[in-house]
């Protein structure tokens, strides 16, 4: 059976509605624990599609999560060997710093719904269902470009959303989210939304309400064209 491991930063941050459509694509899927699993198997014995997936830590904090550096090595050999690799927020900064791209953080937080400005590529990518769709944005670090990629999306806050370097995709911000799953998010990470001005866990609960149902149907279509590009 083909597989897919989708490395994990913290417990509540998932794969969402994206698991559903791996399972109906015949893939058999495996989470691994970035912080506590041994990564090393990943190098020799690589999966047919891994995903990495966000969390509250920079990809740049390799002193302090030396996981990380691990996470780099298995991403930039599977670019070698151009093998189908999706990066989610921190996965799409690890991506990018994989590449050789800088990460750093940027000029101002970007937390909540808004949409994405899809670029003529990006219109033409497997992002196309994501276009007027909003979506969640949950991050601070930014990237440049890595060398060779193309830019698929921007926003005004954040220039670099997403990118496609070869067989990897890069998406800084988060499609797989379900109202259901970011209840989780609300508690989890209830000191970042409390310490954010203008964010509270109210006002993110009642736009869920309105956008979620929304992109958990685009969500899923994104991730089904692009497991039909890599196929």
């Amino acid at each position: 059976m083909k597989t897919v491991v989708a490395i994990r930063h913290v417990p509540f941050e998932g794969l969402g509605s994206f698991a559903a459509v791996l399972s109906e694509h015949g893939y058999k899927l495996r989470y691994m624990e970035a912080a506590t699993d041994n990564l090393s198997p990943l190098v020799l014995d690589p999966p047919e599609i891994l995903i990495v997936l966000g969390g509250p830590i920079g990809a740049y904090e390799l002193k302090s999560y030396p996981f990380l550096a691990l996470e780099q090595e298995i991403i930039r050999k599977r670019m070698s060997e151009e093998l189908p690799t999706l990066g989610v927020c921190l996965g799409a900064q690890l991506l990018a710093a994989a590449a050789g791209a800088h990460v750093y953080p940027g000029d101002r937080k970007e937390l909540g719904w808004g949409s994405l400005d899809l670029t003529t590529r990006g219109e033409a990518s497997c992002l196309a269902p994501l276009d007027g769709v909003q979506v969640l944005h949950w991050h601070e670090d930014t990237f440049t470009m890595p060398e060779g990629a193309l830019r698929l999306a921007s926003t005004s806050a954040c220039r670099n959303q997403a990118f496609q370097l070869g067989c990897s995709l890069g998406l800084q911000f988060h499609p797989e989210v379900t109202a259901r799953g970011l209840e989780a998010w609300f508690v989890g990470h209830a000191t970042e939304i409390s310490a954010t001005d203008g964010v509270s866990v109210e006002s993110l609960r009642a736009d869920t309400e309105l956008y979620a149902s929304e992109l958990e149907v685009a969500g899923p279509k994104c991730l089904e064209f692009w497991l039909d590009e890599v196929s």
